[in-house]
């Protein structure tokens, strides 16, 4: 049917307005690290794709490691990027708990493979919530807290910041520098302005409390501010209980939010109630929190993506709203999490013995990291590398960062094979009593060798 005038001026009139739109996206949207490039051309050429003009993005900067350390065909290469468990052999871990538990849900034929609730397994949820709040938190009797399972801890923080930036007036976060390299990126596309707080001190390899109070101290009234709850990633330098407790009046007396990142609870001390203390003296004060679990470090569940997001508020009516929210961000985003690693968590959290076994092969984990990094201490010590190495020993968790610049951290990659993040972060578990002396002996060669 032929088009009336006034049809065919509109069509050009919207023509113009798109391509308009095409060009100026192109011109002022392109992300500064080349990872999307929109095209220019709204056709492509005939026999071109129309996405010749995209850009390669570069690999990231943690999981890239993994990369280049696969393509080295060194016999003695070492892998210190990847955050994940590794046993004295260099083999990946699956726990005992884990494979009971699993031979549990197989055995069971009463099990079926429908989609779960928006929010996730109900069990799974309230003894997550358990874990890290414990059993006799006021928030959990008070019904004031409401807990999703999400995908591990990159979703428990991807929900909670996309819930923040549509409900909460503050959309400014405070995160540690450094911090996990994908923390940025997370809260800024879920529409946060991310900011900074000092954290780390190079010249003590260890926490600038006072940066810390002072960054802190002059943010705005309601700003969110996120905390690492144990094991900090990736200095391994964590607060005293002291400091804890300072920091947690500052933050009351500021009116701002704490939003805890808990992923290696138990992994660090060994204790699973002594890693959650910093949360639970948040929640104790009866103020309003954001807690993501993950349970990839812990339960060795890294590919299963198990994670929970709770958020603790002042009223159980509140807490029953916010959940109702929370299923919103979820159902257009992923719809509903999978039900097999979060039955395996719900398996082992609510029964006794199986909490049990896991407690000890969480704290035997624990105990080799910790002997891995006096081993490490130990052998820079008798080699007189130049420094001080004591922080090694003072910092916790999985990872140590070294102090090594980034032109040593290429001099040990090409002389000795050894990866690991730029800013020498390295990963203890991915240490053994039979690679320790390769790495001392490239640290000690870095050191000397290279300013």
């Amino acid at each position: 049917m032929k088009k009336s005038s006034e049809t065919a001026a509109a069509d050009r009139r919207l023509s113009t307005v798109a391509r308009h739109l095409i060009t100026t996206t192109t011109n002022n949207e392109e992300e500064e690290n080349g990872s999307f490039m929109i095209s220019s051309s709204p056709t492509a050429a005939a026999g071109q794709s129309v996405f010749s003009n995209i850009v390669g993005a570069p690999e990231d900067p943690i999981l890239g490691v993994t990369v280049a350390y696969n393509k080295d065909p060194s016999p003695v290469k070492l892998n210190l990027g990847v955050g994940a468990y590794r046993t004295e052999e260099g083999k990946p871990l699956v726990l005992n708990v884990v494979r009971k538990a699993e031979n549990l849900l197989v055995n069971d034929r009463t099990r079926v493979k429908e989609y779960l609730p928006i929010v996730g397994l109900a069990d799974f949820n309230k003894l997550s919530a358990k874990l890290i709040l414990g059993e006799d938190s006021h928030a959990i009797r008070g019904n004031l807290v409401t807990t999703v399972q999400c995908l591990s801890g990159t979703g428990s923080l991807r929900v909670g910041a996309e819930f923040l930036a549509r409900h909460y007036y503050q959309h400014t976060i405070y995160i540690p520098n450094p911090t996990w390299g994908n923390h940025t990126k997370i809260f800024n596309l879920a529409g946060l302005t991310v900011k900074t707080y000092r954290y780390y001190d190079p010249a003590t390899r260890g926490l600038n409390f006072q940066g810390l109070q002072e960054d802190l101290g002059s943010a705005p009234s309601g700003a969110i501010v996120l905390l690492h709850a144990c094991a900090h990633n990736p200095t391994g330098v964590d607060p005293t209980l002291e400091q804890w407790e300072q920091i947690r009046r500052l933050i009351r007396s500021k009116s701002l939010l704490p939003f805890f990142d808990s992923a290696y609870q138990g992994f660090a001390s060994g204790s699973l109630d002594k890693d959650a203390q910093s949360v639970r003296m948040f929640v104790g004060d009866g103020g309003e929190c954001f807690i993501a679990q993950s349970y990839a470090k812990n339960l060795g569940l890294y590919g299963e993506r198990v994670g929970a997001l709770s958020i603790v508020c002042r009223a159980a009516d509140v807490a029953s709203r916010v959940e109702s929210q929370l299923k919103l961000v979820i159902r257009p985003m992923y719809s509903n999490p999978p039900i097999h690693g979060a039955s395996i968590v719900a398996t082992i959290l609510k029964d006794r013995n199986l909490y049990h076994e896991w407690t000890l092969e969480l704290k035997a984990m624990a105990d080799r990291i910790i002997t891995m990094r006096k081993q490490l201490f130990d052998a820079l010590s008798a080699r007189g590398t130049p420094g001080d190495w004591s922080h090694i020993l003072k910092q916790i968790g999985m990872f140590t960062f070294t102090g090594l610049n980034t032109k040593q951290v290429a001099f040990m990659t090409k002389e000795y094979h050894i990866y690991m993040t730029s800013d020498g972060r390295i990963s203890m578990a991915g240490l053994s009593s039979r690679t320790v002396p390769h790495l001392a002996d490239a640290m000690h060669a870095a050191v000397t060798t290279v300013v």
